[in-house]
């Protein structure tokens, strides 16, 4: 019997699917190759931008590339699917609707997360696109959970730290950036931080807050790796 295998939705951006790779990789105890899990990536830089679909509004939409995506790994062989883009997740609708295999949503499964760990009314500070907040990426997850999100205020920098990220990489810039906005966060009264844009889950490492932090792409590689132990029938 095959053992079932992820297809990854990549390319969004391609560092960020690299590091679900490192965090899928650190999940495993593994004493050879073959004790590793299997993953089939569709790495698409050319994915037509989030930001410019839902922040400018002048884009094409993404959510027909992304179901094509989904649609080739299931017929290469993917038996659940995963996308390491947060902002992505606002076009999961689609994705879920053009096939049969399930979708690991990174969103849902972080704020169930989260509520396991905070008592409903509380609120969570979210690192995160401006483009998530304008699509209400987190909100039904949220609601349903009953937590309340926090966000920063300048959206403009946050943007702008993601855009220097996709350039440059991590840079002191972009770091000081997302230190600063976790402070605010926390000073508001947030009690959990959400890493959740995967351009700052390269800079995660680093950060420091006096309340947990949650990596979705942490939470993603998990579900990922629970996925790759269910027995196939």
């Amino acid at each position: 019997m095959s053992r079932p295998v992820v297809g990854v939705l990549g390319g969004m951006g391609p560092e960020a699917t690299i590091l679900l790779q490192q965090r899928v990789l650190a999940t495993v105890d593994a004493k050879d190759d073959a004790d590793h899990l299997p993953l089939l990536i569709d790495m698409n830089p050319q994915v037509p931008s989030r930001i410019a679909h839902l922040i400018e509004g002048t884009g094409e939409d993404p959510a027909p590339a992304l179901a094509a995506m989904a649609q080739r790994l299931e017929r290469a062989g993917a038996t659940a699917l995963a996308m390491p883009c947060n902002t992505a997740h606002h076009y999961a609708p689609a994705i879920e609707a053009a096939v049969s295999i399930p979708f690991l949503n990174m969103v849902t499964l972080s704020v169930d997360r989260a509520a396991g760990q905070l008592s409903p009314g509380a609120s969570v500070g979210i690192l995160a696109s401006p483009a998530v907040r304008m699509a209400g990426v987190f909100d039904a997850a949220l609601d349903r959970a009953g937590l309340n999100a926090l966000w920063p205020a300048d959206a403009d920098r946050m943007l702008a730290a993601i855009r220097l990220i996709k350039a440059q990489g991590i840079t002191p810039q972009a770091q000081q950036t997302l230190s600063e906005a976790a402070t605010e966060l926390t000073t508001q009264g947030a009690e959990l931080l959400f890493i959740a844009c995967s351009e700052f889950s390269l800079l995660a490492p680093a950060l420091s807050a006096p309340v947990p932090i949650l990596d979705t792409i942490d939470v993603l590689a998990e579900a990922i790796h629970h996925h790759s132990q269910i027995q196939p029938r």
